[in-house]
């Protein structure tokens, strides 16, 4: 990591990124379906020729997503929205080619125009079946859940306008539980498959994990094709970049209160929200959990909020004004969620390239906090 550029800064590594790709190239290859980009994960779109070198397009989940995929990535566009607004579907018409609709009614509303308009249409389902456990924010089959209609709101009556079936229900997870899915799916919905264009399987596929079962995800998907002969897609975002990006910080000061406590220059509300929303502890790398290595801190950054907290991190030698820390996975769910609460800086963002080099892509100022106030 540079030592030159100011910290907190995020950093996109090239090399990184293509070894996700090409396993995401090779799935496709060997299982003969598509694989877009989840803008909601990832939207550098520094990034995107070089994506759009192995994948097929992008996914949205609405108007401003939609124009970006299109505009900076090309191929093919799709949208879902949970309801779309009708003073924004006339603009979406221009940009997105797949629309996903939440429920019959939507369907009702806006397909028509769709239609007229040449769009492909689905509908994005809910077979009621979870998957996970203790990540309820993120789960799509939670009971009362607004993502996807279930079978008994199906309206068999508008089948002639769908082209396809959608549905999205995992999150970080591997293909047994997707196996676990299609069989749910499919002992609902496989009825109406027959005479469908294409399936959309959603994101949440961890496909680029080191313990991903990617040749199940192959036969599930090869089954699918097979046994209904549509275009089957995935739509993964945390995949497409899993690893390949960090975030560099410097601590500030470092004090006691019944422990060792270090303040950042890089806040967890508004730099990696994930960490509070989920919550989870992100990798940091040359450390260790509390009290493995000798000296123990508590990670937190520098905004009003108490519970600004990023974890409890251990190291082998103490933390002091000026060090640097990097901590990994940083490109999924981070630069998507960043925002400037309590007037904090963006962090900017940096491109590591094939041979090491680093480029600054981005840099925020007062302006960007600034001018999305009034």
């Amino acid at each position: 990591m540079s030592d030159t550029i100011r910290t907190p800064y995020f950093v996109v590594d090239e090399g990184l990124l293509r070894k996700n790709l090409e396993l995401l190239k090779q799935v496709q290859e060997e299982a003969g379906c598509r694989i877009l980009l989840a803008q909601k994960a990832f939207s550098m779109f520094y990034a995107y020729p070089l994506i759009a070198q192995y994948l097929c397009g992008t996914t949205a989940s609405g108007l401003y997503e939609a124009r970006l995929g299109k505009e900076q990535f090309g191929g093919e566009t799709h949208v879902f929205s949970p309801a779309y607004r009708a003073d924004e579907f006339e603009a979406l018409l221009q940009y997105a080619d797949h629309f996903v609709f939440n429920s019959p009614n939507q369907l009702r509303k806006f397909g028509p125009c769709a239609r007229e308009a040449g769009k492909s249409m689905g509908l994005r389902t809910n077979p009621r079946c979870s998957t996970q456990e203790g990540h309820a924010i993120y789960d799509p089959c939670a009971p009362g859940s607004r993502l996807g209609t279930t079978l008994e709101n199906f309206d068999a009556s508008l089948l002639p306008l769908l082209d396809g079936l959608h549905f999205h229900t995992l999150c970080e997870q591997n293909a047994d539980d997707l196996e676990t899915t299609l069989q749910a799916f499919e002992d609902q919905f496989g009825k109406y498959l027959p005479g469908m264009q294409w399936l959309n399987l959603g994101g949440g596929h961890h496909i680029t994990r080191s313990d991903y079962d990617v040749e199940r995800l192959v036969r599930l998907v090869q089954g699918l094709r097979e046994r209904y002969n549509v275009t089957v897609y995935l739509e993964p975002g945390e995949a497409v970049v899993l690893n390949s990006g960090f975030l560099v910080t410097e601590v500030l000061e470092v004090l006691h209160n019944d422990m060792d406590i270090a303040i950042l220059d890089t806040s967890a509300a508004c730099h990696m929200p994930d960490v509070l929303e989920m919550p989870y502890r992100p990798p940091l790398l040359g450390s260790g959990a509390a009290n493995e290595k000798a000296h123990t801190y508590r990670l937190g950054g520098p905004t009003c909020l108490a519970g600004d907290i990023i974890g409890d991190y251990s190291f082998d030698t103490p933390l002091t004004e000026g060090t640097r820390l990097t901590f990994g996975d940083m490109a999924l769910y981070t630069m998507v969620k960043t925002n400037t609460f309590n007037g904090m800086p963006l962090p900017a963002i940096v491109w590591r390239d094939l041979d090491g080099k680093e480029t600054v892509v981005r840099q925020f100022g007062y302006e960007d906090f600034r001018t999305r106030l009034s």
